[in-house]
């Protein structure tokens, strides 16, 4: 039976500009550097993000962007505080898709390596309890 996630691994060109965009947007911990050991595919860091493990490994970086992306939740009083660490940081942000009232905020934005990712405060359940009333 699936316990949950265990990781979410992301290749990325530099690992020192990867690390920086970690900590400082999703104020991630880093947990392991391999340094030039590499026991696995190449050199690596772990990160924690709210007890989230988070690997990234040096490679060849995604050629095109696409919707694909990994999804944070954010309570909706920090809303503002991620958006200026975003723009600080200097990543491409995209503005958000049109949303029904009800279904939460997000704000998304591209890792250096052309990753999406989004931080958003909404819940599974007050999104179908949304979509649910304007179905009637």
């Amino acid at each position: 039976m699936i316990e949950g996630v265990s990781h979410i691994t992301f290749i990325v060109k530099d690992l020192e500009k990867a690390t920086t965009f970690f900590k400082c947007i999703f104020d991630a911990k880093e947990v392991y550097s391999s340094g030039d050991n590499t026991f696995s595919l190449s050199r690596e860091k772990f990160f924690l993000i709210n007890g989230q493990w988070i690997a990234i490994m040096e490679g060849e970086v995604l050629k095109e962007r696409t919707y694909n992306h990994v999804a944070f939740k954010i309570k909706e009083e920090h809303f503002e505080i991620y958006e200026k660490k975003i723009l600080e940081l200097g990543v491409d942000y995209k503005q958000p898709r049109p949303r029904v009232e009800g279904e939460g905020r997000s704000l998304y934005f591209y890792d250096f390596d052309n990753h999406l990712f989004e931080l958003h405060t909404g819940t599974l359940s007050q999104r179908l309890k949304t979509y649910e009333k304007i179905k009637q």
